[in-house]
């Protein structure tokens, strides 16, 4: 085995990974591990694509809108566009209405062109909704479609224009703190790497580094979301409509070409691996779809399935481990890691430096303190 000194070692090479690595690689020596055989395989390159304001806690609301002036106006290693408009729809079903207001207020800060709208608003956003189910919704005009492989592929291109190594097919097999101080990282592809800081970005799997490296672990749970593809009615263009979805969480449908992408919004708990989709949930949403709009879902021509890992409290988890010097938790994006990618990578970085968090997200309303490991209540269910 050959030994390879570095200032970070990233283990994981998803959106989490490659966008505080690209951070970090502008000052640091960096190496990226990954254990498959390709970079963003599970979560990140299964997502849904969409930049939402309105969706998430306060922390997460504050990393999202902080990280549209990067989306919107890229750096050069990015390609130069990386969001187009597609609007949200959010309706509440008969007797929840006190739901959708409560978080139009909630939200209205940092949202502030997100506005309650009638039936008849919402039946002129989105026609295919059918009449008589929903009195109130919210509209947010300024979400956006996200383009996942070019922001993922925008930082790694970033990360090896400074220098950093990416490292795929090398799945950590043992971490050890050693005399000195510094970690020493074993991974299957015979090489041991050292250096004073590793950061834990392995999505799913953080719990899983945290043992190899005898860390505590943060109570991870990856939840199973399925994702299905329906014909629209007719294959007329879906092109002009929102994506809709219940604000209670039993579906949502986003317009694909002639297309509709489909979920349940299910969050079965899971171990981490490679995701399959769940034909039960499919069932379930095909009826909730049938039953809110006129789509008419008949069959399904695709599915897939992908893992969205959260602690319980729900909040990210970002911060050097106080129990374990050097060792830096990056985990529990859950289902907002490619929407927050920017922030939450300036925020990490900052951290991992010893510095203060950027002062636009704290602007913003972001508490620090609630994502830190091992904090206080964080192993209390928040819910959705």
């Amino acid at each position: 085995m050959t030994q390879s000194e570095f200032d970070v070692i990233v283990v994981g090479g998803g959106i989490a990974g490659v966008s505080i690595a690209s951070e970090l690689s502008s000052d640091r020596s960096v190496c990226l591990v990954e254990m498959e055989s390709s970079l963003a395989f599970h979560t990140t390159g299964r997502s849904a694509a969409t930049f939402l304001e309105t969706y998430g806690g306060p922390n997460i609301r504050a990393l999202t809108t902080g990280s549209r002036e990067f989306l919107t106006k890229p750096p050069a290693e990015f390609e130069q566009i990386l969001m187009t408009p597609r609007p949200l729809l959010q309706f509440a079903k008969q007797g929840r209405e006190s739901v959708i207001e409560e978080l139009h207020r909630d939200v209205l800060p940092l949202v502030p062109d997100a506005e309650l709208v009638d039936e008849a608003r919402m039946m002129q956003l989105f026609p295919l909704l059918r009449p008589g189910f929903s009195n109130v919704g919210m509209y947010e005009p300024g979400a956006m479609e996200l383009d996942v492989l070019a922001i993922h592929g925008g930082y790694v291109r970033t990360a090896r224009q400074n220098g950093a190594e990416i490292h795929k097919g090398a799945k950590v097999e043992r971490i050890e703190r050693e005399d000195d101080g510094r970690w020493s990282v074993t991974t299957s592809d015979g090489e041991i790497r050292r250096a004073p800081l590793v950061v834990n970005a392995a999505g799913a799997w953080a719990d899983v580094v945290a043992e190899a490296a005898g860390v505590r672990q943060i109570g991870l749970r990856p939840l199973l979301r399925t994702i299905f593809m329906v014909s629209s009615p007719g294959g007329a263009g879906t092109k002009d409509l929102p994506i809709l979805g219940d604000i209670d969480q039993a579906f949502y449908v986003k317009p694909e070409g002639e297309q509709f992408l489909c979920s349940p919004a299910d969050e079965t708990p899971s171990e981490p691996k490679d995701a399959k989709p769940d034909s039960l949930e499919i069932s379930r949403a095909i009826d909730e779809v049938n039953d809110a709009t006129t789509i008419g879902v008949k069959g399904v021509s695709t599915s897939w399935g992908g893992l969205r890992s959260f602690v319980p409290d729900r909040n990210f988890v970002v911060g050097e481990d106080p129990e374990a010097a050097g060792f830096f938790w990056f985990a529990g994006q859950g289902g907002y890691g490619i929407q927050t990618a920017p922030a939450t990578a300036r925020l990490g970085a900052a951290l991992a430096r010893g510095e203060q968090a950027p002062q636009d997200l704290l602007d913003r309303g972001l508490d620090p303190l609630a994502l830190v490991p091992h904090r206080p209540g964080m192993l209390v269910d928040a819910g959705h």
